[in-house]
């Protein structure tokens, strides 16, 4: 039998609920849940419309295993719009997105990661080289400049100075863009006003670029002995390629590019920031971390994603009326589990706030118990691609320095995501000769 109503949940100003839930969500959800118990339901911008947020793993694998026709992922990431454009693969559903995600599939195959590795390990080498010995420095901007390297070169393919030059600044602006500014797409008339301004202006510029980047590679006589996003994404569909025949075309493409931009980049930045943060302050997970191969910095960079969630929640909102949890639910409710609570619950994850990159290694934790990647059709298509960046970023890093943390950080929110507060500040130190 099916509960007739929502599950509880505050009954505070839906203003005041969404404050809560945008800027301080590390302390106002887990008071839900201690408040409510494992499902609750927090009342957002606009209209008050119902966020019904589940904790439980079993809940969990049913909202990943729902129909994607009826449990929609793109409207819940339909602010980002405006930026990544209507072919966005994040911002589409139903069949649609099946056929996107077949398309960009042999861009992030094993094979491909395989091929993309040296060009990462190579441009993580050269930013690590840069670095001031003894000198505090904020890692997550290091490792902000690093992954937006990797993007322009290895996902966009861009290797002339000149191009990447263009490409840098206006590429930033849109990676910085904050949920005020794109409101101006909901209120026109904000466009008069120069922030709003200025960010369309950017994004004419960087569509320009990207179109032209697109336009040279197609007519590029070496398309097809290229190893980047781009030239792979260009073939599929070719002759002798893969996707029967299905093409995308240089709109679908720049989408796809800037969704890859904006979903692959601060995202896998701050994963790293935080494992620097995590392996600086402990020697022995340092050293551990040197001897331990490949398999090992895969799972400090998991363990990174657990403890430190850079995104809060997976959300799919719902088109007809369904039931989660036992609860029925309405259409237009947004529904989705809560990362924060999931990869916190000591249950599956024992001493929960301890840094412990051995809980993945062997078995790992149950299933649909650590999702910083989302689950199901909808699992990040780029997920494979930010591990493999993330483990070939830390193996030149300790193969470098010696990492030290110096001062304590903690999550602070930024957009949609979280990142360190004080920039997991650390200072590096040679390693000695031998």
């Amino acid at each position: 039998m099916t509960e007739p109503a929502l599950p509880p949940g505050p009954r505070l100003p839906v203003l005041v609920q969404s404050m809560g839930l945008l800027r301080f969500r590390h302390r106002f959800i887990p008071h839900l849940r201690r408040r409510y118990g494992d499902t609750f339901t927090v009342r957002v911008i606009p209209h008050g419309r119902p966020l019904v947020l589940f904790t439980r793993p079993e809940h969990t694998k049913e909202i990943f295993a729902a129909d994607p026709e009826v449990f929609h992922a793109g409207k819940g990431n339909a602010i980002l719009g405006p930026i990544m454009g209507e072919h966005s693969l994040l911002l589409q559903d139903g069949s649609d997105h099946k056929r996107a995600r077949k398309l960009l599939m042999p861009a992030f195959n094993g094979h491909a990661l395989h091929g993309y590795e040296a060009v990462v390990s190579e441009l993580a080498r050269a930013e690590v080289a840069r670095w001031q010995p003894g000198v505090e420095f904020r890692s997550l901007d290091r490792m902000n400049a690093l992954t937006l390297e990797v993007i322009l070169r290895v996902v966009f393919g861009v290797t002339d100075e000149s191009r990447l030059a263009a490409l840098r600044p206006r590429v930033r602006t849109i990676v910085n863009v904050s949920p005020a500014l794109l409101a101006g797409a909901a209120w026109p008339w904000l466009l008069r006003f120069r922030p709003w301004r200025t960010q369309v202006t950017n994004r004419i510029e960087l569509d320009r670029l990207i179109y032209a980047e697109i336009a040279d590679r197609r007519a590029a006589p070496d398309l097809r002995s290229r190893t980047d996003v781009l030239s792979r994404l260009l073939l599929v569909g070719a002759d002798g390629g893969e996707g029967e025949g299905d093409r995308l075309s240089d709109a679908e493409l720049r989408d796809q590019l800037v969704t890859l931009l904006l979903a692959g980049h601060e995202t896998t930045a701050t994963a790293l920031s935080w494992a620097l943060y995590e392996l600086g302050r402990d020697p022995v997970l340092r050293q551990r971390a040197r001897d331990g191969g490949d398999a090992y910095l895969e799972a400090v960079m998991k363990e990174s994603l657990r403890l430190h969630p850079v995104i809060a929640m997976v959300v799919r909102t719902l088109m007809q009326p369904a039931t989660v949890g036992g609860y029925a639910l309405p259409a237009g409710a947004t529904v989705g589990p809560s990362i924060l609570l999931n990869h916190a619950d000591p249950t599956h994850h024992p001493d929960p706030e301890a840094f412990r990159p051995e809980r993945f290694l062997g078995a790992s934790p149950p299933t649909n118990t650590w999702i910083p990647f989302g689950g199901g059709v909808r699992r990040c298509i780029g997920a494979g691609f930010s591990l493999m960046e993330g483990v070939a970023v830390l193996r030149e890093v300790l193969a470098a320095y010696d990492v030290e943390t110096t001062q304590a950080d903690e999550p602070k929110v930024r957009n949609i995501t979280s990142v360190p507060r004080h920039g997991a500040r650390i200072t590096v130190r040679p390693l000695p000769e031998g």
